[in-house]
C-alpha cells in the first residue's frame, strides 16, 4: 500500500485528531465521575461565548462535511459512508474528515 504525501498527510491529522479529542473527553469523563453525559458535554461546549462560538463553528462545519461528503462518496462510488456518520459522532470530527479525506483520495487514485 503506497501512500502519497497528501495521504500521508490526511493519515497523520486523523491520528492526531482521535488523540488530541479522546485525550481531552477521557479528561472529561474522569471529571465527570467516569461517564460520558451527551447533555452536560454539550453544556460544557457553551460554558462562555468562546466555547460557544467554537461549538457552533463545528456542528456546521460537521453538518457541512457530512452533506458534502455523502454525496461525494456517492460520486466515488464508496461503499459504506455511514461509517463516517458513525465515527463524526462516536469518536470525532477531527477523526472522521482527514479519515475521509484520506480514503476518497485513495479511491480518486485508484480509478
Amino acid at each position: 500500500m503506497n501512500l502519497t504525501p497528501k495521504q500521508i498527510a490526511y493519515a497523520v491529522l486523523a491520528v492526531i485528531g482521535l488523540i488530541a479529542t479522546w485525550y481531552f473527553n477521557l479528561q472529561f469523563m474522569a471529571e465527570s465521575g467516569g461517564s460520558f453525559d451527551v447533555g452536560e458535554f454539550i453544556a460544557a461546549g457553551h460554558a462562555n461565548s468562546a466555547a460557544s462560538s467554537l461549538s457552533n463553528d463545528l456542528a456546521v462545519g460537521t453538518v457541512a462535511f457530512l452533506v458534502w461528503s455523502f454525496f461525494e462518496a456517492r460520486r466515488l462510488g464508496m461503499r459504506h459512508w455511514w461509517v463516517y456518520l458513525v465515527l463524526t459522532f462516536t469518536v470525532a470530527f477531527a477523526f472522521s474528515y482527514p479519515l475521509f479525506l484520506l480514503m476518497s483520495d485513495r479511491r480518486r487514485n485508484s480509478m
